[in-house]
């Protein structure tokens, strides 16, 4: 069983502020700092540091030949990373003292891939085998109809939001990993459980995750018609910097499920490792490993 990470390579470009920018306002920062992020390596650097032998797929463009060497750094396979003729691609971030972020996101390199490198890159890959998808690089609704044609679990992480999410076929996707703004605009409920329901409703096959922030969160497995909800709460820290927590979560998670660990034990360790995750600046850079967060686990 393999995982591939078709996805985003950013530089972010971190600013540290009182408060976000409101139309109109110029603000001074108090410090600035370029990162490696974007989600896709963010979720790769993940898995790899909660132990699944993952492989990262996607286009690095100008600027970007120090992400590619972090992945490497972090044991990930970039065989079907490729050069790109374009800026690389990145984020614009406002931080507030509270550790809350405000996110723009540029494209650049990371809207490069081409359908012959979607084909060439699945033809490695099995039925059985995992795809984590996330809405930061172009031809998504082609390599999900590729992937799903191979037999492939495919893992949707629908963030940013917009139009090429409403054109997917969730039914053919294994999970859905949402916030409540995604669950929001995918539903039109609020409420996670109304989201499930409506969810459940039209793809009965479908499991969800819901990362409802410093609350916790829900997850709906679905094996075979039978439905599991468990729900984790948050563990309480001191947050620095919330950036990548989410990517976080998402790449312990799944490291779990490629584990065969039982739902509830997955959410802990993701759960966790997201907490520490918040307590450092950064995206990858504040990303845990396995053995910090089985020793975060053991002193509670």
């Amino acid at each position: 069983m393999k995982i591939l990470n078709f996805g985003s390579l950013n530089l972010d470009f971190v600013y540290s502020v009182d408060h976000f920018v409101k139309p109109g306002e110029t603000v001074s920062a108090e410090n600035m700092k370029i990162n490696p992020g974007g989600k896709g390596l963010n979720q790769s650097v993940a898995l790899a540091r909660a132990g699944a032998q993952v492989f990262h797929a996607g286009c690095y463009g100008a600027g970007g030949e120090k992400l590619l060497s972090l992945l490497k750094e972090n044991g990930v396979n970039t065989s079907f990373l490729f050069s790109a003729g374009e800026q690389q691609g990145n984020d614009f971030i406002q931080v507030v003292p509270s550790g809350e972020n405000s996110i723009v996101v540029f494209p650049g390199s990371n809207h490069c891939i081409s359908e012959e490198q979607i084909c060439g890159t699945l033809s490695h890959f099995d039925e059985g085998d995992y795809l984590l998808l996330q809405n930061e690089i172009n031809r998504l609704p082609q390599i999900v109809e590729q992937a799903y044609e191979r037999g492939m679990r495919i893992i949707l992480n629908p963030s940013p939001y917009n139009e090429v999410i409403d054109v997917l076929d969730f039914g053919k996707l294994s999970w859905l990993f949402v916030n409540e703004v995604e669950a929001e605009y995918i539903s039109g409920c609020k409420d996670a459980g109304d989201a499930w329901e409506k969810l459940h409703s039209a793809y009965p096959e479908l499991s969800v995750l819901f990362t409802l922030g410093n609350v916790g969160s829900r997850a709906y497995s679905v094996t075979g018609g039978t439905i599991e909800m468990v729900w984790q709460e948050a563990f309480c820290v001191d947050a620095v910097d919330t950036t990548g927590a989410g990517d976080t979560y998402t790449g312990f998670f799944i490291g779990g499920l490629m584990q065969k660990l039982p739902i509830p034990e997955c959410m802990k360790r993701a759960s966790m490792a997201a907490a520490l995750s918040v307590m450092k600046p950064g995206a990858a850079a504040s990303i845990p490993t396995i053995k910090d967060v089985t020793a975060a686990l053991a002193a509670q």
